[in-house]
């Protein structure tokens, strides 16, 4: 049986909430081994004179914890 922990972090991309997304994972991934799932918990953007400058998720990361 596989034992699993989860940790919550922010990302940000100026490009898009998906980049947003790929940026946080690849990220992570420099120091945690075994992720297998992220839940995106919330998005939201930073408004700089009517444009958007910045996309932000809130995610919940899930990775495997080995012996």
């Amino acid at each position: 049986m596989a034992i699993m922990k989860s940790v919550q972090i922010m990302s940000e991309s100026a490009k898009s909430f998906e980049d947003a997304i790929q940026v946080g994972v690849a990220r992570m991934s420099k120091t945690v081994k075994g992720i297998k799932s992220c839940y995106i918990n919330d998005q939201s953007c930073v408004v700089d004179g009517g444009n958007v400058t910045m996309f932000r998720v809130n995610m919940q990361v899930t990775f495997e914890v080995k012996d």
